[in-house]
């Protein structure tokens, strides 16, 4: 698993709009990448609604946050649309950045998976905390709090 401390890998990849999207858009700012197994499955639909509800309080704090799996363009945009997320997604279709951050993977009825896991990255690009297996529920409260506390050691 990649490690604090380091400076998270740069990535190019198209949101659910098509648009690219690099670690250099977030500059300057906090953010959280939340990496997730699947579009439209149930862990990963509490997961984009409790960052859609909860998107004013990262705005608020000027924290970003984006969503990524293997899912392509389409499927996500989809997946915004049917919840009306308001978080970006990106697509990792061939997976090159969940292979870079070395995130883990399971197997469930017979298919593998992408581990939930989720990165909080500094302004200066820099990982601070890494969450592997993440229970979806409640975990946005989590990284606003983490987050809190590590702006304040800085």
């Amino acid at each position: 698993m990649f490690e604090t401390g380091k400076p998270f890998p740069n990535f190019a990849l198209p949101n659910q709009d098509g648009r690219i999207v690099s670690l250099s858009d977030y500059a300057g700012k906090w953010l959280v990448v939340y990496f997730y197994p699947k579009d439209d499955t149930p862990g990963c639909t509490i997961q984009g609604k409790s960052f859609t509800a909860t998107k004013d309080e990262f705005d608020a704090a000027g924290i970003s946050v984006v969503g990524v799996s293997q899912d392509d363009v389409e499927s996500h945009k989809n997946f915004c649309n049917k919840f009306d997320f308001k978080v970006e997604l990106l697509a990792d279709t061939n997976a090159e950045l969940m292979t870079a951050l070395g995130i883990g993977q399971s197997e469930w009825q017979g298919m593998k998976f992408w581990e939930r896991t989720t990165f909080v990255i500094d302004p200066e690009g820099i990982v601070r905390k890494v969450y592997e297996k993440v229970n979806p529920q409640g975990h946005e409260q989590v990284l606003l709090e983490d987050i809190k506390q590590l702006r304040e050691q800085k």
